[in-house]
């Protein structure tokens, strides 16, 4: 069978993919980690050593003490809790009320010289939008190691001991992955309502365990899931089956059009997926922006147009996909 060409995402639009005011900063911290997960577009792991500088921490404080537009400062990784510049970012940001958002392994409280860190996002109210791509054993084991499944629900537990899922400052969200595709019958995500019932109703009858929402997030194929994809000879079905699900009604709503993605580097980009693929954000002359830019244009709005690739297929297929979850 001859397969069709993919067609330009950009070329999939009515107009332009826009930005609006940015009021989100998400900051990847590194790429260090204490799990390699299969499916991790960020490809991290314990052997990774990339991380967040001194110099560019100061410039993120720095960046967020300057703009009241940004409401939130969203923290990733690797496992960001073990990388520099967490606290410092963290703080600085509930000190200038933003809210915090940690996106957790759960597993990292169990290593050492982190076992503290439940404590310290209570302490400081921050939101934890948490992995756990299953809520049975097997498929989070096959998909993050083994014991990970055990480990992590022992975490939810002391989180809810704290107050999380049950007091309103202190918010715990689940992330769902799935599996990533081994052959070609593809599918989309579980409907993220339905999967949250689902969800709520066996963590809490088999673990007494509660939390805010889940959030469904599509494998886009970047990183490790695109190696896997390409060794199935996979990766071009598979955005074909991305394209055919296109839904134009995600657009408006994409994470990309309201987010700044900075990296360890402090280099800036659209989005998170951008960031991995090495897409830079750019101004409307073609200038590649990064943190030291927007500081010295005392400016977070130089971006017009958002570089697209292929993968956005990812986020606008279904019911679209982001760190938020489902678009619609």
């Amino acid at each position: 069978m001859i397969q069709t060409a993919l067609t330009p995402f950009k070329n999939k639009l009515d107009k332009p993919l826009t930005k609006k005011q940015i009021t989100v900063l998400q900051i990847n911290l590194g790429k260090r980690c204490n799990l390699a997960c299969t499916h991790c577009h960020v490809e991290a792991g314990p052997k990774r050593t990339e991380e967040l500088s001194p110099e560019t921490c100061n410039q993120l404080i720095d960046l967020i003490r300057r703009f009241p537009q940004i409401k939130t400062v969203d923290l990733t990784g690797g496992a960001p809790e073990m990388l520099y510049g967490f606290k410092p970012l963290a703080e600085a940001a509930r000190t200038a009320g933003k809210q915090v958002i940690v996106r957790s392994n759960l597993t990292i409280y169990f290593e050492k010289g982190f076992e503290d860190i439940p404590e310290y996002c209570a302490q400081n109210q921050i939101r934890i939008v948490a992995s756990l791509p299953c809520y049975q054993s097997a498929n989070v084991d096959k998909m993050r190691g083994n014991g990970v499944f055990d480990n992590s629900i022992k975490a939810l537990q002391k989180l809810n001991q704290l107050g999380y899922g049950k007091n309103p400052d202190l918010i715990l969200d689940l992330v769902y992955n799935p599996q990533v595709p081994s052959t070609d019958n593809f599918s989309l995500t579980p409907e993220q309502n339905k999967l949250q019932r689902d969800y709520k109703t066996y963590l809490d009858e088999h673990f007494d365990i509660c939390f805010n929402h889940l959030y469904t997030i599509t494998n886009l194929p970047v990183g490790r899931t695109k190696f896997h994809l390409e060794h199935k000879k996979l990766h071009k079905p598979y955005l074909h089956f991305l394209e055919d699900n296109f839904n134009p009604t995600t657009v408006e709503h994409l994470m990309c059009r309201d987010e700044l993605s900075i990296d360890y580097l402090g280099n800036v980009y659209d989005c998170d997926f951008n960031q991995m693929e090495n897409l830079p954000a750019k101004t409307s002359t073609g200038e590649i922006i990064t943190v030291a830019k927007l500081l010295e244009s005392g400016s977070l709005d130089l971006i017009q147009e958002v570089q697209t690739a292929a993968y956005c297929y990812g986020c606008t297929a279904g019911c679209g996909s982001s760190c938020g979850g489902s678009l619609i």
